[in-house]
């Protein structure tokens, strides 16, 4: 589990899937967010900012060995600042790093060249010496992605990202600009697709941004989950969207801020951690959800709910009044894995106090 300020710890479960006892098994401060174990077990991996290293890891003793390995350089240490870290379990030598975006409108991030509001994918078997560099090397897994954090491979190992979207915003149409910020734009349930081959699509970021509550914005008539730009001109408007961009697969309400996300054990569910807003009054997210996924005729994986519903998760672990939550109050939940024996446990980083939940059923 990394600590922000500590490094990783190491703790050790009892039957009864309580700790038992722990330790911090890498002393390395500007640890702040990736962590993953490798699919064998025998690699661990973690990032800053700017880095990602690897340790060789022993399952049976529970210690690393050796100077870790210098996999990723080259990232930018401002913005959304954390980089997620996954590898796929078909594909083992690929390692995915998530980087967001450089500030709430990073204009510059259009272009995929900048390596910001991507996902990118490095193959670990042609390493080369010190390591990638992540804005020159490496393939894209999608770009526009503002700051996807939150990513999960389903039963046929295709890639999902849960993406926080924009803040502060309005729509400003004829020089008159009219405040939507309050629920608009949505978060995003995004189809990455199939890691081992490059994804060029372009998800719309920083222009492309998707509706939550329509009645916000009175010009035009939309429904959730269309796509809209936040100042339509006659060189790029929403239909401009609708031609070029991706759209989300589904949508969470604004504000939330998806930052994980671990499907179960039959592929069924998808569960998220909404970590809380800061930017909606009442307050809105703190809480643990589900989002049901089905198997299609062709088998691929995707959300029971419709993409222009507003209803498309179920509530696990919640506040019952969210509205006066902020970052010292209340559960935020943050992180998400699922141990042997299906047991499922989530981090909260409130302000405050660091916390580790064993999440169960009720009945």
């Amino acid at each position: 589990m990394v600590q922000n300020g500590v490094g990783i710890s190491q703790l050790t479960l009892a039957g009864n899937g309580c700790i038992q006892s722990s330790r911090v098994l890498i002393a390395q401060t500007n640890l702040n967010h990736g962590i993953y174990l490798s699919p064998g077990g025998t690699t661990l991996y973690a990032s800053s900012p700017t880095t990602v290293w690897s340790w060789t890891y022993d399952p049976a003793s529970g210690n690393v060995s050796g100077s870790p390995t210098v996999l990723v350089t080259g990232m930018v240490n401002s913005g959304h600042i954390t980089r997620t870290l996954i590898i796929p379990p078909h594909a083992p030598n690929l390692l995915l790093v998530a980087h967001g975006s450089n500030g709430n409108i990073d204009a510059a991030s259009v272009s995929p060249a900048t390596a910001r509001a991507v996902v990118k994918v490095f193959d670990l078997s042609l390493l080369p010496v010190g390591g990638y560099n992540y804005v020159r090397q490496g393939y894209l897994m999608g770009y526009g992605l503002r700051n996807e954090v939150a990513l999960a491979f389903d039963g046929n190992n295709m890639l999902w990202g849960v993406e926080n979207s924009g803040d502060d915003f309005g729509r400003t149409v004829n020089g008159v600009t009219t405040d939507i910020h309050q629920d608009n734009p949505a978060e995003e349930l995004n189809y990455l697709g199939d890691v081992t081959v490059p994804n060029n699509n372009w998800y719309g970021y920083p222009v492309c941004y998707t509706v939550w509550q329509p009645n916000l914005i009175t010009d035009h008539v939309f429904r959730p989950g269309d796509q809209f730009v936040a100042a339509p001109n006659n060189t790029f408007n929403d239909s401009t969207c609708i031609q070029r961009s991706q759209p989300a697969r589904m949508i969470l309400q604004s504000h939330n801020a998806p930052i994980d996300s671990k499907f179960d054990a039959t592929f069924s569910n998808l569960f998220i951690t909404l970590h809380g807003s800061w930017n909606r009054q009442p307050a809105a997210g703190f809480r643990l959800v589900s989002v049901p996924f089905t198997r299609n005729s062709d088998r691929s994986y995707a959300p029971v709910a419709a993409a222009n519903t507003t209803s498309g998760s179920q509530d696990i672990l919640y506040q019952a009044d969210p509205s006066n939550c902020s970052g010292t109050t209340c559960i935020r939940p943050a992180g998400l894995t699922f141990v042997a024996g299906g047991n499922m446990y989530m981090t909260s980083d409130n302000q405050r106090e660091g916390e580790l939940f064993l999440v169960g059923r009720v009945g």
